[in-house]
């Protein structure tokens, strides 16, 4: 390992966020790596002409007492908020039910705005694909980025905060533990439509959880603090109904994601956008926290290795920087 040169932290979702972050409070130097315009991962808004609407995670709980210290830190900066939706379970109980003990928070004003003010402490290099690693004869690390080549930038170590099925064929070559540990969560696909109204939607909840028919999640976005411009609602379709579905044409993934909300009551829309999530969430998500491997410099964090959702994501993230700085604690002279 060496030690004076920065860590490279690929994926600007929340998990390479929290790492990253930790990381540099303990002094380290970190270097981001994003194939995206932006950061947040799946905390994602999709923005239009005098509308916006969350289209990846649609809220978050916080249990642990370190992610509980964090969500403080969000709502003293103003970028997270309490979100308390008339809320509905349609189509039977089945797999979800009323939890009136359930506290919710959102990104405010978008979902998006924990993980931009993360990001604003943070060196991060945007639509920067990262597409190879090679170890130089001094056991540093390098990357290759789709539009950039192999960069001149030694790294300690590299850490991958990505989707199982991304990760894997970057570590198979060096570090083949890792890359089994990749493919061990089946990780799912998700269509999101976003809905546009000229004039505010008038159904008895804000947001529901659907237990039949293609949709698992309705939200009117508008209901949420900070929340301005168009009226907006957001659709999720079922895990298993996307994954059927993933390759088909947006027009016609539509048209059934609306009827299936017109049963529900949902008028038609002015407009609508959708957004195909082709790693949504993992079934089931894996409960190792994160993955560490010492004598490569290489680890792992996402939700998918701590039991999924935004909590975990972060928890992962920050239990892989831990790893790291344990490593270099227990080698050093």
């Amino acid at each position: 390992m060496h030690p004076q040169a920065p860590v490279a932290v690929i994926g600007a979702g929340l998990a390479g966020l929290s790492c990253a972050s930790a990381l540099q409070q303990a002094g380290l130097s970190v270097q981001l790596f994003d194939k995206s315009r932006g950061p947040a991962g799946r905390m994602s808004t999709r923005r239009g002409e005098g509308w916006a609407c969350d289209h990846g995670a649609q809220y978050f709980t916080a249990r642990d007492p370190l992610f509980r210290d964090e969500l403080a830190r969000w709502q003293a900066a103003g970028v997270a908020a309490p979100w308390t939706p008339r809320l509905q379970v349609l189509g039977g109980l089945g797999q979800h039910h009323p939890d009136a003990s359930i506290r919710r928070f959102v990104g405010q004003p978008q979902m998006t705005a924990p993980a931009r003010w993360l990001a604003e402490q943070l060196p991060l290099a945007l639509q920067s694909t990262v597409t190879a690693l090679r170890r130089d004869s001094t056991g540093a690390w390098q990357l290759q980025s789709a539009e950039q080549g192999w960069l001149a930038q030694p790294f300690s170590a590299v850490l991958l905060a990505l989707p199982g099925p991304q990760a894997a064929p970057l570590l198979a070559p060096h570090a083949p533990a890792l890359a089994e540990l990749s493919t061990q969560a089946r990780m799912r696909g998700c269509w999101a439509l976003m809905l546009q109204y000229d004039a505010p939607v008038d159904l008895p909840f804000e947001a529901a959880f659907v237990n039949r028919g293609p949709l698992r999640w309705i939200a009117r976005d508008s209901s949420k603090p900070g929340r301005n411009g168009a009226e907006t609602w957001l659709l999720h379709a079922e895990a298993e109904w996307s994954e059927a579905h993933l390759e088909h044409a947006p027009e016609q993934v539509a048209a059934l994601m609306l009827q299936a909300f017109a049963e529900h009551g949902g008028p038609a829309p002015q407009s609508w956008s959708s957004h195909r999530w082709r790693y949504a969430d993992s079934a089931p998500a894996l409960d190792v926290g994160c993955a560490w491997q010492a004598d490569a410099s290489l680890g792992l964090c996402g939700d998918w290795l701590h039991g999924g959702k935004v909590e975990g994501a972060w928890l992962s993230g920050h239990k892989l920087a831990q790893a790291l700085l344990q490593s270099r604690v227990t080698i050093a002279p």
